[in-house]
């Protein structure tokens, strides 16, 4: 289940970055409001601080998010580390299948599983989540 949220958080961090505003675009955005600002009425300097803190702060709240995504493909390459070896209970399309992980393979940082669940027969591209138990 962790696979899931950890797609889904990369997936909303990618398209934050990839539309939202940098510290230069809020620089180009704060000169173009001074630049045509009323002479007669011009923004206060505590406006100023406030706007430049609340984008402080988004910054930093999208810099933690990166490093939380980053922490869940850590957690779920060490669980799937862990799993080497062991007896496991999959679920598949058919039904549930035991067999012994033998190998673990990352693709994008998420662990793909092959389990051997006869003596040749191997399933292979296994996630996390199609793991319900291990033995």
């Amino acid at each position: 289940m962790v696979e899931s949220i950890g797609a889904s958080l990369g997936n909303e961090s990618q398209q934050i970055q990839q539309a939202g505003l940098g510290q230069e675009d809020f620089l180009k955005i704060l000169l173009t409001q001074l630049t045509y600002q009323d002479p007669l009425k011009p923004l206060d300097n505590q406006e100023f601080i406030a706007q430049f803190a609340q984008f402080a702060s988004l910054d930093q709240t999208r810099q933690s998010n990166e490093n939380l995504d980053t922490m869940l493909l850590m957690q779920m390459a060490d669980q799937g580390i862990g799993l080497l070896g062991k007896t496991v209970e999959v679920r598949t399309e058919t039904g549930s299948v035991v067999g012994d992980v033998t190998a673990v393979a990352f693709s994008q940082g998420i662990p793909r599983f092959t389990v051997q669940v006869g003596e040749e027969q191997f399933l292979t591209n296994i996630t996390l989540a199609q793991v319900v138990l291990v033995r």
